[in-house]
């Protein structure tokens, strides 16, 4: 694989990045493919380098390009307790395609016994307020444990798939996670250009895209998109489009940074 030409590694050890070199590798990246900014972080930040991962289309194509990388990169994964039985499958078969172990991080059993016993099962589509209180338990939390051992983490995300997300860069300070390093290798890709990559190299994803599943997130949250609709229509199909954010995913970048709902 092609290394990334004329881009140092900083110390690993390092947690964070100055806002100058933010911009720096951004400016170098954009007309770099995926793999070279994957290379780029595997020489900069292992073993200290996670891939969070939801098994979703754009994340089985990185998992796919890291699986052809030296040295090998964590995965992990967030399990809510509520996801499809299709995304276990494509667990299990990633798993075994790519003899990679999963880390699962669940939510707090006392918060999610409270959670229920307190507000009930559907709780979330009751406000804006009570699904991020419900996200927070199950995503938010375990996902500031899995980050607390990396200097830097790997997602899949895209400015094309939701307007929460046209800002985002290849490389982000996470100021929500101590400024460790965010990276999106794919966050100029098209959806058709992910499609095409599953295809070419017959990548495993899940059944429900399928079924008209562009986004596939908590069963009770997730539905199948309509002709036309939006790719994140059937997340929180009750919210508005500027609201879809559980929390994950904050305004990352230069300096300052707020949450995307």
């Amino acid at each position: 694989m092609e290394r990334a030409s004329g881009i140092q590694s900083i110390d690993r050890g390092s947690r964070a990045l100055s806002a100058e070199s933010i911009v720096e590798l951004n400016e170098r990246f954009r007309a770099a493919g995926p793999e070279v900014v994957l290379r780029w972080a595997i020489d900069t930040f292992a073993p200290k380098l996670a891939l969070a991962s939801s098994f979703g289309a754009e994340d089985m194509v990185l998992i796919d390009m890291l699986s052809k990388f030296d040295p090998p990169t964590t995965i992990f994964t967030l399990d809510t307790g509520r996801l499809h039985e299709e995304t276990y499958d494509v667990m299990e078969r990633t798993r075994e395609r790519y003899k990679v172990a999963i880390e699962s991080y669940f939510p707090g059993r006392d918060a999610v016994e409270a959670l229920e016993r307190e507000r009930g099962f559907y709780s979330f589509r009751q406000s804006i307020e009570e699904r991020k209180f419900c996200c927070r338990i199950r995503k938010v939390e375990p996902l500031g444990r899995a980050l607390l051992s990396v200097d830097a983490w790997i997602t899949g995300l895209r400015r094309e798939q939701a307007a929460t997300r046209t800002g985002i860069d290849a490389v982000e300070i996470d100021a929500s996670h101590g400024s460790i390093v965010k990276i999106n290798p794919l966050v100029d890709w098209t959806e058709s250009q992910v499609w095409a990559y599953i295809r070419e190299h017959d990548v495993p994803y899940n059944a429900l895209h399928d079924q008209g599943f562009p986004s596939i997130g908590c069963a009770p949250c997730t539905r199948a998109i309509k002709p036309g609709e939006d790719v994140r229509a059937g997340r929180w199909w009750w919210e508005n489009p500027e609201t879809k954010e559980c929390g994950l995913h904050l305004e990352s970048g230069h300096g300052d940074h707020g949450a995307r709902g």
